[in-house]
């Protein structure tokens, strides 16, 4: 029986567990990437308390095994602390965005800082509820460093508005951070360089729900290649987030016609925010 009261070894092994997850979660904050004790002769990377393994022993369960993902400056920032224990979902280390800002640094990780003026990082709302991801930064996001302030952004400003949020209330960023030369679509590689920091802007945000602005934003949430005309109109999941993709707001200036099916994919948001609980405040 240990110092709770409990005799349930498989209850010893969680704690054990919680406890080095903790442990190596104050170590992640005070910029340590890595805890003492070697690494696992049996996993690369994995750290195992002895008496844990002996507790697992006892309990004939698969002993608790917490993986750290050591930041290295060519890969994405997330960092796991995936901890496998029976009945424990994985819990991972949620950074906050001056954090991930700060990985990001002054990137050289593909070849468009080569040509950009500043990087994109994003804007917005810390805690919004409501996310909005383009493809990439144009020309005036390039010069002025924030997302969505040429003229597609103040149509973007606009269908924001309508929804009745501020642009403050939410958060817009980009799958790129940094401008393709002429505006042309993002490369697989450069995709592959930036949508770890997506993913921990995503993971640092925590909205309820993901607004796709365009084709390349929707395939890289949503891990397909499907054209907007296919997968607009309806929510989609990744990974228990709902992501509604809709038309990007360049398209929406080349096309207006198309306005109507984008507000009424907004609409669709604006049902599911009000249901949720998370609608826009009074003003």
């Amino acid at each position: 029986m240990d110092s709770t009261g409990s005799s349930d070894p498989r209850a010893e092994v969680a704690r054990l567990a919680a406890d080095l997850r903790a442990a190596l979660e104050r170590h992640a904050r005070g910029g340590r990437w890595s805890a003492p004790g070697g690494a696992s002769p049996r996993i690369a990377g994995s750290l195992e308390a002895p008496h844990v393994e002996a507790q697992a022993e006892a309990a004939q369960v698969e002993p608790a095994h917490v993986e750290v993902t050591h930041v290295e400056a060519a890969h994405a920032p997330v960092i796991d602390l995936a901890v496998d224990v029976p009945d424990a979902p994985p819990q991972r280390v949620r950074l906050t965005l001056a954090e991930v800002r700060a990985e990001l640094g002054e990137c050289t990780r593909c070849k468009l800082h080569e040509t950009r003026k500043k990087i994109v990082f994003g804007a917005g709302s810390g805690q919004a509820a409501l996310m909005f991801v383009g493809e990439a930064p144009g020309a005036d996001e390039d010069r002025t460093g924030l997302p969505f302030v040429g003229k597609a952004g103040e149509l973007l400003d606009k269908m924001i508005e309508a929804m009745g949020f501020a642009r403050g209330d939410v958060y817009i960023a980009n799958v790129l951070k940094c401008r393709p030369p002429g505006n042309r679509n993002p490369q697989p590689d450069e995709v592959a360089s930036c949508s770890g920091f997506l993913d921990a802007q995503i993971t640092a945000v925590a909205p309820r729900i993901l607004v796709a602005l365009g084709r390349p934003a929707a395939n890289t949430l949503l891990g397909i290649d499907a054209p907007i005309s296919a997968l607009r109109g309806r929510f989609h999941d990744r990974r228990g987030l709902r992501v509604m993709p809709t038309f990007h707001p360049a398209y929406l200036l080349r096309e207006p016609d198309r306005k109507r099916d984008a507000w009424s994919d907004l609409k669709q948001v604006m049902a599911e925010l009000e249901r949720l609980g998370v609608g826009p405040r009074p003003r």
